[in-house]
């Protein structure tokens, strides 16, 4: 049989055996495991004194390496692992603890060097050789790590890991809504995910993992009492030594063995504490230092000052108060001096850029969704040094939005544009001018709302949100204006008012797939079941979009949001076509539209179809026919519906046109544009509690 290596692996070594190939891990994955049968392996077996001197100064080495690391430590999460070190550092310490324990009982009859040379020079050099003083030294230093930093530590690794778990929903929500919104891809947020559940797990480790260094102190105090009368015991009456002897080899050597393991101890709670206690500012603890407690020149003079006039009160050392105040002063004015000549000294010139630079995607502009653009003299209205309350006046468009339609609409953006007429804007929905009009600052708007005849001196105009005729007048007529009618605005409310029409009018644009996220978050906050039930286990999120378009394509506010997800929860099993589903919330949605068209009239006075014309629209217009709709019909509706909609205004009440189910939807489209402000409703979307009076028919022989 030969054997011989193949190749070396990154995840291993890849040995030949005859016919055989084996990958063997890798030598870096064995360490862990090697070592920790290595320290169980020393609580069984004897060890010589060299070895456990070697030990003991690794044990030393680590814990003052893993303090460092963690001081050098940016984020707790940068020192993931530091739970782990300290169960195996922990273990290090309790396997020396047996095998210098097993070396004391064994030969501490011999001398003072029975159990290494390390243990001998804590006992001697550490403590003078003075039980006394040994054991006050041990019991300050168990002290110090038992009741101050390990407690301490605990503490704040228990309140770390309740508060990371408290805060995770929301800061799943968070990486949710930035995944949601574009503001990072699939990847980062898988990311941002782990990394928030490794916080988690990570502080709840060190909340458990403190207990191993309690644990480890305890076992100390129980070690050092243990070794003392143990030695004693076998000094006396195993080895015949008297018991001044045995006390000056078995309790000297019990203390520098309880000494050289509870120093690395405290130096591993330091880290600890380090760790869990850190705020991470992108800097670590020596520079957060440097940077926030020695930057203020203020109070190290004051901290100079007190400590001179403690110095030169009779009776205290003056050297070193003098001492220390004189270079607490220096440092204030020296930081102060160049505070000083920092602020004085002009910042560099920028570097010089490449007159023709590459293109890159930042010169990719993202569209705004929501634009307000204005000429030169209306920037007067946005400027708030100015006087202009432009942009207090949209906030308040938006929030008034929200309130009547139910989603929260993007941010308008408003910015100058020098190539619109001086007192001209527009308003533009992804780039798109959807609503323009004139607005002169420091003139009035008085609008005639039907029925005044007075004819006012001034710029004869119309009201560009509703097209009503109107005057721009100056500011000494506004009594006038008024007396004779007329609704008298400020300019600034007639650009405010045409984006809030423009708004309204563009709901189902506005409404995108970030605003039906939002909307869900939003009603999870108060009814969470019934948002992760529906959508999208029932309904997929694109459909719920798509139903709620529908709804504001007719001017239906979708505040009722509990209605609407419970109407989809029932019906969305039996259908996914969105127009079905949209019909289906337009009947459980029936009082509220009827109330928002009609007001609380029970009786509603609606236009209605001839019979035989209806006949013929739902055998061309119903689902599945095999008819269509002849331009000259189509055109004819169109006039028939501007026509009744006046009329229906002129006697003073709302336009409403009762159809059949199945010709609702594609009727409301056909008549949008030739009257849009007649609402379309379906038999089965009036409520039992209202009745019918048909005030005009259309298609009617006089």
């Amino acid at each position: 049989m030969t054997s011989g290596v193949a190749s070396d692996r990154a995840r291993g070594t890849r040995v030949a055996l005859g016919s055989f190939e084996i990958e063997l891990p890798p030598v870096r994955s064995l360490a862990v495991p090697l070592a920790i049968v290595l320290m169980l392996g020393m609580m069984i077996l004897p060890l010589p004194t060299l070895l456990l001197d070697l030990l003991f100064t690794f044990n030393i080495a680590i814990a003052l390496l893993v303090m460092l690391v963690a001081s050098y430590t940016r984020r707790p999460l940068d020192f993931a692992v530091f739970p782990s070190v300290l169960l195996v550092t922990t273990l290090l310490r309790l396997s020396l603890n047996v095998a210098s324990t097993r070396a004391v009982l064994l030969y501490g009859h011999t001398g003072p060097d029975a159990a290494g040379k390390v243990i001998e020079s804590f006992a001697h050099f550490l403590i003078g050789g003075s039980f006394a003083v040994g054991i006050i030294v041990f019991a300050i230093l168990t002290v110090i790590n038992f009741v101050v930093v390990t407690k301490g530590a605990g503490r704040i690794a228990e309140v770390s890991a309740r508060f990371a778990l408290d805060a995770m929903p929301g800061k799943q929500m968070a990486i949710d809504a930035d995944l949601n919104a574009g503001t990072i891809d699939q990847a980062e947020a898988r990311r941002r995910r782990a990394e928030v559940a490794q916080e988690a797990d990570f502080f709840g480790s060190m909340d458990g993992a403190s207990k191993f260094v309690r644990g480890d102190a305890i076992a100390g105090i129980l070690v050092l009492f243990i070794n003392v009368i143990g030695g004693l015991a076998i000094g006396v009456i195993g080895h015949d030594l008297p018991i001044e002897r045995a006390a000056s080899n078995y309790v000297l050597l019990a203390i520098g063995d309880a000494l050289v393991a509870q120093v690395p101890s405290l130096v591993i709670s330091v880290a600890a504490g380090l760790v869990v206690s850190r705020v991470g500012d992108g800097d670590d603890v020596g520079g957060q230092l440097i940077t926030q407690l020695f930057s203020i020149p203020r109070a190290l003079g004051l901290t100079s000052a007190l400590i001179a006039l403690l110095g030169v009160i009779p009776g205290m050392p003056h050297f070193a108060f003098l001492l220390l105040a004189a270079a607490f002063g220096y440092a204030a004015w020296w930081l102060a001096e160049a505070q000083r000549r920092q602020q004085a000294t002009p910042p560099p010139p920028p570097a010089p850029t490449n007159a023709n630079p590459e293109a890159s995607w930042d010169d990719v502009a993202p569209l705004d969704v929501l634009a307000l653009e204005v000429g030169y003299r209306l920037i007067s209205l946005v400027d708030k040094d100015q006087g202009g309350d432009l942009l207090t006046r949209i906030k308040g468009v938006r929030k008034k939005f929200a309130a009547e339609v139910g989603f929260l609409p993007p941010p308008v953006h408003i910015r100058d544009n020098l190539e619109l007429r001086p007192t001209a804007y527009r308003v533009l929905l992804k780039g798109v001018v959807v609503g323009e009009g004139e607005a002169f600052p420091g003139m009035l708007l008085a609008i005639n709302p039907g029925f005044t005849t007075q004819v006012l001196p001034g710029t004869a105009t119309t009201d560009p949100a509703f097209g009503l005729p109107a005057v721009w007048i100056e500011e000494r007529l506004r009594e006038t204006a008024q007396g004779a009618g007329y609704t008298v605005v400020d300019a600034a409310t007639v650009i405010a008012t045409h984006v809030h029409h423009a708004m309204q009018t563009q709901a189902s644009r506005l409404f995108g797939r970030a605003e039906a996220q939002q909307l869900l978050e939003h009603l999870g906050g108060y009814a969470p079941k019934l948002a992760e039930e529906v959508v999208p286990k029932t309904v997929p999120l694109a459909v719920f979009q798509r139903v709620l378009q529908n709804l504001l394509e007719e001017g239906v506010p979708v505040r009722d949001l509990r209605t609407i997800i419970e109407t989809l929860a029932e019906n969305g099993a039996r259908t996914q076509e969105a127009g079905e589903l949209s019909r289906e919330v337009r009947i459980a949605l029936a009082p509220a539209i009827v109330q928002q068209v009609f007001g609380p009239a029970r009786e509603l006075d609606v236009v209605a179809f001839e019979p035989g014309l209806e006949n013929l629209l739902v055998q061309a217009l119903a689902p599945g026919a095999g008819a269509s709709l002849e331009p000259g019909v189509a055109e004819f509706l169109m006039e028939a519906a501007s026509g009744a909609q006046a009329a229906q205004e002129d006697r003073g009440v709302a336009a409403g046109l009762l159809v059949p189910d199945r010709i609702r939807a594609p009727l409301a489209r056909l008549l949008k544009k030739a009257a849009p402000r007649m609402r379309v409703f379906g038999h089965s979307e009036i409520p039992e509690t209202h009745s019918i009076r048909i005030g005009r028919l259309i298609g009617e022989t006089k």
